[in-house]
C-alpha cells in the first residue's frame, strides 16, 4: 500500500488557494481512479483504492497545513508502513510556475507543512511531488499570497501541473521515482517564465 497525502487547508475558504494543490491533486486522482476520499479518521479524510495496480490510500489531513505532521504521524504509527511508502504532494513558489518537481527525499524548504512532517515523524527520506503555484511578487506578504487564488490564466496551466503531478504518482507506483524524475521534472507548461 502506498500512502499519498496532499497537503492543504480544510475549509471551503481555502478550496481554490494556492496553498491547496496537493489537496488538488488528491481530488483529481480520486476522480480519476473512483476513490472516494470522505472517510475521516487519523485527522484526515482519506479513501482507499487502486492505482497503476497498486492499493493506495489517498488522503487530505484536516489539520490546517502547519499541522500536517499530526495526520501523518497517526498514519504511520497505526500503520506502520515503510518510509518510502509515503508519498507527499505540495505546493512549491521556489520552482518555476508550468513545472512539477519529483524528489525521493529533503529538506522542508520554506513549507511549513512540510516541516511540520518532518518534524513529527523524524524523517525527510519519502518521496514528494511539488506543484509550482508560481513566484510571490515583491509586495506581498508570503502567506497572503499562499492564501490567495489563481487567476483566469493561472487556472489552465495549473491544471496541467496537476495532471502532470499525477502522472507522476502512476510512474513512481508503475515503475519507480527515477523514471518519474526522468520524465516529469523537465517538462515545461509554460513558454516563458520571465514574469
Amino acid at each position: 500500500m502506498y500512502y499519498i497525502v496532499g497537503l492543504g487547508n480544510p475549509g471551503l475558504q481555502y478550496e481554490n488557494t494556492r496553498h491547496n494543490v496537493g489537496f488538488m491533486t488528491i481530488d483529481y486522482l480520486a476522480n480519476k481512479y473512483n476513490i472516494d476520499v470522505r472517510k475521516l479518521k487519523f485527522k484526515s479524510l482519506y479513501g482507499q483504492g487502486e492505482i497503476s495496480g497498486h492499493k493506495v490510500m489517498l488522503i487530505k489531513p484536516q489539520t490546517y497545513m502547519n499541522n500536517s505532521g499530526e495526520a501523518v504521524r497517526e498514519l504511520r504509527n497505526f500503520y506502520k508502513f515503510d518510509i518510502d511508502k509515503l508519498i507527499v504532494i505540495y505546493d512549491d513558489i521556489d520552482i518555476d510556475f508550468g513545472t512539477v518537481r519529483i524528489r525521493k527525499k529533503g529538506s522542508a524548504g520554506s513549507h511549513n507543512g512540510m516541516k511540520s512532517i518532518i518534524y513529527q515523524i523524524q524523517d525527510d527520506k519519502f518521496p514528494r511531488i511539488k506543484v509550482s503555484i508560481g513566484k510571490k511578487p515583491e509586495k506581498w506578504d508570503l502567506a497572503n499570497f499562499v492564501l490567495s487564488g489563481f487567476s483566469k490564466d493561472e487556472v489552465s496551466i495549473l491544471e496541467d501541473e496537476i495532471r502532470l503531478a499525477a502522472k507522476g504518482i502512476e510512474i513512481i507506483l508503475k515503475e519507480d521515482i527515477d523514471m518519474a524524475m526522468n520524465k516529469c521534472n523537465s517538462v515545461k507548461l509554460v513558454e516563458n517564465n520571465n514574469e
